[in-house]
């Protein structure tokens, strides 16, 4: 049980988010006994995943339970060069972008190694803060990748230590946070919001397609061994070519203003 009322809890405020056509996951025996507040099986939480369309390693994690092995990043020794690849990737053309994705998706998972060296965000697990970035951390982005990562993606653009802070519950959790992890992740930020409590004040703007297939690629580069990811990340960093020497800051954003002021 967490200060927003357990695993219950966030399915009854995304079932309130979705509304009457939630879908046949909001039934049966023990749909009802969850949100009674029996703890669900991890069985039970992998089939509701897909279901919720979300990932089973980041409805666990939700959910407060661990990652096994076959659902977490394959290397951590491959994070720092998952990070690059994104960044990069997101700024070529759409064709390019997905040039890399099936790139990246042609090789083989793999095996995991490190144990749980990927989850840097040590603190009570109980907190939406923690549970979020443990999310971010599944993707196989370290610290540094994290903060890099986010601020190309979107509006964040904060420090390795602001992102660390928001896991141990040093930093508050704002709506505006929530939104920008929402698209890193490649989830909802309303039903995102929903699970962790958060209040969005209105509701987010459509997601850009540079964000779309940023965490498209991010989540088939978290299987990646350090080797796969460093070549993955060269070809992008080539597919770039001369603009390869810069990251631009919340590029979905200001791509949306450039076509908006053509339109």
């Amino acid at each position: 049980m967490d200060e927003h009322g357990g695993f219950g809890a966030m399915l009854a405020r995304l079932l309130e988010y979705r509304g009457p056509g939630a879908g046949e996951w909001a039934a049966g025996p023990e749909f009802d006994g969850v949100l009674a507040g029996a703890e669900p099986t991890e069985a039970w939480l992998r089939h509701l995943a897909p279901l919720l369309g979300l990932h089973e390693a980041d409805l666990l994690i939700l959910a407060g339970r661990p990652v096994p092995d076959e659902l977490a990043p394959g290397d951590p020794g491959a994070a720092s060069s998952v990070a690059r690849l994104v960044q990069d990737a997101v700024h070529l053309t759409p064709e390019r972008r997905g040039e890399v994705l099936r790139f990246v998706r042609a090789f083989p998972a793999a095996p995991h190694t490190g144990g749980g060296e990927w989850d840097w965000t040590a603190g009570d697990r109980s907190g939406p803060g923690h549970r979020l970035m443990r999310m971010v951390a599944c993707r196989n982005l370290a610290r540094a990748g994290t903060a890099y990562v986010m601020a190309v993606l979107t509006p964040s653009y904060l420090s390795a230590t602001t992102w660390v802070g928001i896991a141990r519950g040093a930093v508050e959790l704002t709506s505006r946070l929530v939104t920008d992890i929402a698209t890193v992740l490649g989830i909802d930020p309303g039903a995102l919001a929903a699970l962790v409590g958060v209040v969005l004040p209105e509701p987010p703007p459509a997601r850009e397609p540079e964000a779309a297939d940023g965490a498209a690629l991010l989540w088939a580069a978290r299987r990646l061994s350090a080797e796969q990811a460093l070549e993955a990340a060269e070809l992008a960093k080539r597919l770039r070519g001369a603009n390869s020497s810069y990251y631009q800051v919340d590029l979905p954003g200001t791509r949306a203003a450039q076509r908006l002021r053509r339109s």
